[in-house]
């Protein structure tokens, strides 16, 4: 009887780093221990998009292929922070301690960021290149030592003022060593990253993929939902304030008034853009220590009806930023990782169902932005859209960075995106002569 021929042993699946700014706050740490979590089978993945049907076949790389590794100013370990994330209800008892592997492994790849507040001309010592190389040269040495297929910088710091001086803060040096390290970069928070004038040109050159800005967790998640439901009901919406309470690092970062414009601005971007003008009333955002990583948001919006008749409707959201994040991030750098395998170039416009403020020239209704999302899977599944729909362009490649195929548009037809940088035209950046927003603090708590 002759012998069975022998299987081929198959290849192991490529693995894909998450390089997290920011790496030690707890939006970070509860995504690291998240991810653990639902890969080995914990908890479900309640929360994440790329986890439902829609998603299934696009070929994201799996929660078990991603490894995590950033950079950070502070040295709190993650196994610390973690258990502090427990004491707090933010993750599940015991969690901590089950995936306390997972969190040594990534807290060893976490490097030191910078420049700390206060410091002038980039730090003692250093110009902002100097520090964009030394960014991008540890993160080229992560991807080199875990032989990883390619990795995502995803920014999850705390929230920084808009520079009022043109200098690059560090949300903005972080931004160009992703790109100059040939990594497709998200930025979760309001902070300038590359929505700043000096990066037009490498953003427009980079051939990496990019998204952003100020991940759409709670109260704008709202808003992007009831905004549109109030112009499709033809009624009069006449003023719209709300109210934030949080503690936490972003409670702490966001008592800074500049920072809290910062924040603000993305808020109220959304009601003009589903109204059609941004109604009177704006956002206070109060630092409340004691809530630790819970927030309350209330919103009171007056509106009228027929004949005049004048109304009110309030919400009330209560959440947990951390938990409310971390599946988005994880979401976004899966999303992120695939986009760039695929060989697309350029702001992600399709992924402003995760911001308040999203690069391109999309829809602002959440329905809408979803539908851009599916379509999107789509595009990463095969290489093709919507018959007609011409707005990312892809080569079937699996390079990345300056290798990847030619840039795409912001919106369908627009081809001129690829000449523009993250600061100019579309509508998505509002930013004429500047940053509108702010970046934050290089390793702060989110």
């Amino acid at each position: 009887m002759s012998a069975e021929p022998s299987r081929p042993t198959p290849s192991p699946a490529p693995r894909f780093g998450v390089w997290l700014i920011g790496a030690r706050g707890s939006v970070a740490t509860t995504a690291i221990a998240g991810c653990a979590a639902v890969a080995g089978g914990l908890h479900p993945p309640t929360g994440m998009i790329t986890e439902t049907p829609d998603f299934a076949s696009c070929g994201l790389p799996p929660l078990s292929s991603l490894v995590f590794g950033g950079h950070d100013t502070v040295d709190c370990p993650l196994p610390k922070r973690a258990e502090h994330l427990a004491a707090g209800g933010v993750l599940p008892h015991g969690l901590p301690s089950a995936v306390h592997a997972e969190l040594v492994a990534a807290d060893r790849e976490i490097r030191p960021g910078g420049p700390l507040p206060g410091d002038t001309d980039g730090g003692p010592g250093r110009t902002d290149d100097a520090w964009i190389d030394a960014f991008a040269a540890d993160i080229r040495d992560f991807v080199r030592r875990q032989d990883l297929a390619g990795a995502v910088v995803v920014n999850v710091a705390s929230t920084e003022p808009a520079p009022a001086d043109g200098s690059l803060p560090p949300s903005s040096l972080y931004a160009a060593a992703a790109l100059r390290a040939g990594c497709a970069y998200v930025n979760f928070t309001p902070s300038t990253g590359l929505h700043h004038p000096a990066l037009t040109a490498l953003a427009a050159s980079a051939g990496v993929p990019y998204a952003g800005r100020d991940g759409k967790t709670g109260q704008t998640l709202l808003r992007s939902v009831l905004g549109p439901m109030f112009a499709q009901r033809a009624l009069a919406v006449r003023a719209w304030s709300g109210t934030n309470l949080l503690g936490g690092g972003d409670g702490a970062a966001l008592a800074d008034p500049a920072a809290a414009a910062a924040k603000n601005a993305g808020k109220e971007r959304v009601l003009a853009d589903t109204l059609g003008a941004a109604p009177e009333g704006e956002v206070h955002i109060d630092d409340v220590p004691a809530l630790g990583d819970w927030k309350t948001a209330w919103d009171h919006i007056a509106f009228d009806g027929f004949l005049g008749a004048r109304m009110v409707l309030q919400t009330t959201w209560q959440g947990c930023d951390s938990a409310l994040a971390a599946p988005l991030v994880l979401d976004l750098a899966r999303l992120a990782a695939r986009a760039q395998q695929r060989g697309l170039t350029g702001p992600l416009a399709e992924l402003g169902f995760y911001f308040k403020d999203p690069v391109g020239d999309g829809p602002a209704s959440l329905g809408e932005q979803y539908a851009e999302l599916k379509r999107f899977a789509g595009r990463l599944r095969d290489g093709s859209g919507d018959p007609g729909d011409t707005g990312v362009r892809a080569d079937g490649g699996t390079g990345g960075g300056a290798a990847g195929s030619e840039a795409y548009g912001t919106a369908p037809g627009d081809r001129a995106a690829e000449d523009r940088g993250p600061g100019d035209g579309a509508a998505g950046d509002r930013a004429a002569d500047g940053p509108r927003h702010g970046a934050g603090d290089s390793g702060g708590r989110r």
